[in-house]
């Protein structure tokens, strides 16, 4: 009989791993619950902020699941400095055989000193095929929901249409002559629009530095995609920036000058990412609405999102002890 074995994720695994994440339509037959974000230089962009402890599932020789993970304390984490996480696995994986890996993780994370394992659950619209398999075997092991955050989502395949006032603002950012602009050059959107606003308005900064978003840029060229707007004299005035995988179109960034929220930039964008750019996707993502772990709602912003025909999706974050391993043993019959 085929036994499993967990090893720690070590540089020499890096091609096997990689492979593994890789898209379903791409050159292996990978995992079906994976993206971009997984591969290992998206991963290790930020290594020096988190202490990895990343694990690989075998059956005999054979890599069946591997877990993007860091640790902090003897608490694991599925994964902090990713928008989502869990138990990646391949594409024709079965139920019993997910139970059987998650009950050997736990036991496993256990018996070295982890005593609990926190998942952000990857949304389901992310997913190429079916792959709720977590979310049941995390209700069977006790899990406690500690974050929901609300996703704007546009469904391609169910479409609610652009709302009036929407159509409005594009017009005006059409009179006032803003033309839109795929560009490699993610200066300009960082610096001059991005930094300024979030540090005015939230004295924050993006969670990618301009130096690092350049660099998963040029690693992920068919994943990563910067459009800015450009008034008539040229100089930028709003921006998007977008995190692509084959199924979504995600806005991982949005933002613009006073003039350019004045003038529809966004709207003009918007409108020609949604209905243009991405309209072959599954989904488009606007991203998140949400402060305070999902308890505050920023209802302005999720108007906004919604006027365009985005409805809300739920991207939750469980916490479940490891020592609930056990809670798997008789689930078969």
């Amino acid at each position: 009989m085929s036994k499993l074995s967990i090893k720690a994720y070590t540089t020499d695994y890096k091609s096997r791993w990689d492979r593994f994440v890789a898209s379903l339509n791409g050159i292996y037959k990978g995992s079906k619950n994976t993206s971009f974000l997984f591969h290992r230089d998206f991963m290790e962009y930020h290594q020096d902020r988190f202490e990895d402890h990343s694990l690989l599932i075998f059956k005999d020789e054979k890599v069946v699941a591997v877990l993007p993970a860091n640790k902090v304390g003897d608490t694991v984490y599925s994964h902090q400095g990713l928008t989502y996480g869990g138990l990646v696995l391949e594409a024709e994986i079965r139920l019993k055989e997910v139970l059987e890996i998650f009950e050997a993780v736990l036991n496993f994370l256990s018996q070295i000193g982890i005593n609990i394992l926190e998942i952000k659950i990857l949304p389901q619209f992310y997913q190429e095929l079916p792959g709720d398999e977590i979310d049941y075997l995390l209700f069977l092991t006790k899990a406690t929901l500690v974050k929901a955050e609300t996703a704007s989502v546009i469904d391609y395949r169910n479409r609610i249409p652009l709302n009036s006032s929407r159509k409005s603002t594009f017009n005006q950012a059409q009179k006032a002559g803003l033309q839109i602009q795929k560009t490699k050059d993610f200066e300009p959107f960082w610096k001059q629009i991005l930094e300024p606003n979030l540090e005015a308005r939230h004295h924050a900064e993006p969670t990618h530095s301009l130096e690092e978003i350049t660099f998963l840029a040029e690693r992920f060229k068919y994943n990563i995609h910067q459009f800015n707007v450009l008034d008539k004299k040229g100089k930028i005035c709003a921006g998007a920036t977008i995190f692509e995988t084959r199924p979504v179109a995600h806005v991982q960034y949005i933002s613009a000058s006073p003039q350019g929220r004045k003038q529809g930039a966004l709207d003009l964008l918007f409108r020609y990412l949604i209905e243009e750019k991405y309209v072959d996707k599954w989904y488009f993502d606007f991203g998140t609405s949400n402060e305070q772990a999902g308890l505050k709602l920023n209802n302005g912003l999720q108007f906004w999102k919604e006027t365009f025909g985005a409805r809300t999706r739920v991207q939750r974050t469980y916490r479940v002890s490891t020592e609930n391993a056990h809670y798997l043993k008789d689930v078969v019959l």
